[in-house]
């Protein structure tokens, strides 16, 4: 992972500030409600997070199915299971997958696929889980690399 994205990541992800209720409105247009109950129980610098990488990847594929563009809204739903708060997960960024939590929060993709797995569209949780590697994949990979 390059080191600017997570710079920009940990600098926009200080604040706990929840999402705006236009922001939460567009949200619940994409997702059904179960992906949105689970998006509702992210944090609110993920959820924030979330609709940024939705509106850019709005931008560079604007031909995106509804089930993509819930994964660029839950691409991080997995990182809730690990439950670390800021200071944690740049922590557990800069040491590594050790212990459970630590260990979960790397491994969020797996996670978020598997919590996904019965609620969501499989292409959803194929781009969730980060093995799709198709054209849109890559779209969604660089509209998160913020």
């Amino acid at each position: 992972m390059k080191t600017t994205h997570l710079i920009k990541r940990a600098l926009s992800s200080v604040s706990q500030t929840a999402p705006t209720s236009q922001d939460v409105a567009i949200v619940s247009e994409v997702l059904n409600v179960s992906e949105f109950a689970a998006w509702s129980q992210m944090q609110h610098r993920d959820q924030r997070h979330s609709i940024v990488v939705l509106c850019r990847f709005d931008a560079l594929a604007p031909s995106a199915t509804r089930a993509e563009r819930a994964a660029a809204l839950l691409h991080d739903v997995g990182k809730n299971i690990s439950n670390l708060g800021f200071i944690s997960r740049v922590f557990a960024t800069v040491v590594g997958p050790r212990g459970r939590r630590f260990t979960d929060y790397h491994d969020h993709e797996n996670l978020g696929a598997d919590l996904m797995r019965s609620v969501s569209d499989p292409r959803t949780v194929a781009l969730i889980s980060g093995f799709a590697d198709d054209d849109v994949a890559l779209l969604l990979q660089a509209a998160d690399d913020i």
